[in-house]
């Protein structure tokens, strides 16, 4: 029989899920199990490096920063969200404080070669009053980023200003890391620093070929920060470490599981994900999400927590729903009670639970991506109180962070978002640090 909407079905036994998983056990810890901050995180030179070995009064610096900032559908021109501008903030005021030049760098939307005037590919012309205002200063603006113009303006800059180039895409060769536009750029200044996280796992000639042109290349404050914390706190964390996974796809997410398999003390799984475990495991799954063609290897990922003795929680009961809408009629069940036409589309109360006293034990948190439909009012609840947990755990002292992509936007929605320790600006990035990947952004720089 279908659940009837809203009624809360019995809860089997937590056992359910668990048969992927095992406490932790001491006797199967191994070396292998502790990482230490690897050279490419933690070991390149910052901003404070470069101005404590070079004398930066009156020196152009390139900083690569990311202005994606959204425009108003209705001119095109207005920012409404001006969080990447702050974010870029405190590097560039440090440089000018040194005295230095500060050149902007950065791409806008995709326009793929083409030079657009207007629009999210367009001219990085609308980011110039709002940049201004938050750097209290005027910033001048070309209309290219390489060439004999552009070198003109650049070379007659005296001591503490700003100029911002255009959007480097409207150059093909950007994203192909092209090696003469990396070498244009290189001509604008002797030193280059990286602050823009979000494009740092790109190969692109503004994020890693213009290094080769600077004398030094430094990270800013907004790298910096991501990587101590991402790959520092994962790499050598304050154990335990707990890290909670969401996402519609697993197919998107297994390098990050398998990576945090071999690092975490305890991973718990939610999202749309969770779905293809089960079908692993032999359940019926409803008409919930499923990637046929990952179910083996979920399977193998659940062998290799218990392997190697980490603590991999599925959720035990689900919040479902008659059809993917906030309106539809919703039950929960246990995990071994879904059919029919029913799919989950939110962690249930049992499982919240038992994510609550996991957190608690952990002293390192890291949450990356949502636990259900949190778009939908009534499939937010998992992830909202997930948030709430976070919060909770960063009061009690433990280091707790949010990384990338649709979880930020889902801390944020929650107001929780300066109740973290970190919350990371990258999508991609983050998950491929969490992967352990080395980043090309990262790897051009100069190390410390």
């Amino acid at each position: 029989p279908h659940p009837s909407p809203f009624i809360m079905l019995s809860s089997l036994a937590t056992k359910v899920c668990r048969r992927a998983s095992r406490k932790f056990a001491p006797s199967v810890l191994s070396s292998s199990r502790f990482f230490h901050a690897s050279p490419a995180s933690l070991a390149k030179l910052n901003v404070e490096g470069l101005a404590s070995q070079v004398n930066l009064e009156g020196q152009n610096v390139l900083m690569r920063v990311d202005l994606n900032v959204p425009l108003s559908k209705e001119d095109d021109v207005t920012v409404t969200d001006d969080t990447r501008l702050r974010a870029i903030v405190p590097t560039t005021k440090f440089l000018l404080d040194q005295g230095a030049n500060v050149i902007l760098c950065s791409h806008f939307g995709r326009p793929k070669g083409e030079i657009i005037e207007t629009g999210k590919n367009g001219r990085l012309n609308p980011v110039v009053p709002h940049l201004a205002k938050l750097l209290s200063t005027e910033v001048t603006k070309v209309d290219d980023c390489i060439g004999d113009e552009v070198e003109a303006v650049a070379s007659s800059l005296d001591k503490g200003q700003v100029l911002l180039l255009e959007n480097t895409r409207f150059y093909a060769g950007e994203t192909k890391n092209d090696e003469k536009l990396a070498e244009g750029l290189g001509k604008l200044a002797d030193y280059f620093v990286m602050d823009a996280f979000g494009t740092a796992h790109r190969a692109h000639s503004s994020t890693a070929g213009v290094a080769a042109h600077m004398k030094l290349s430094a990270a800013g404050y907004l790298l910096d920060k991501e990587l101590k914390f991402l790959k520092g706190a994962v790499d050598a964390p304050n154990r335990p470490l707990c890290a909670i996974v969401g996402g519609a796809k697993v197919s998107t997410k297994i390098p990050v599981i398998e990576s945090l398999i071999e690092k975490c003390d305890t991973i718990l799984l939610g999202g749309g994900m969770i779905f293809t475990f089960y079908k692993a495991l032999g359940y019926d799954i409803g008409a919930s999400l499923v990637e046929d063609d990952i179910v083996e290897l979920a399977g193998e990922l659940m062998k290799k927590a218990e392997k190697m003795g980490v603590n991999l929680v599925l959720p035990s009961d689900v919040v479902l729903a008659d059809s993917f809408s906030n309106d539809a009629n919703i039950a929960v069940a246990s995990v071994d009670e879904i059919s029919g036409d029913w799919m989950g589309l939110d962690i249930g109360p049992d499982t919240l639970e038992t994510f609550a006293k996991e957190i608690e034990k952990s002293n390192t948190i890291v949450f990356n991506g949502p636990m259900g439909v949190f778009e939908m009012e009534n499939f937010a609840k998992g992830t909202v109180t997930v948030a709430e947990l976070m919060a909770k755990a960063t009061e009690r002292g433990a280091t707790t962070i949010v990384g990338g992509g649709d979880s930020v936007a889902a801390v944020n929605q929650a107001g929780l978002g300066d109740k973290v320790s970190h919350i990371s600006t990258g999508g991609g990035a983050s998950l491929e640090l969490l992967e352990g990947k080395e980043l090309p952004g990262v790897a051009a720089l100069t190390d410390s």
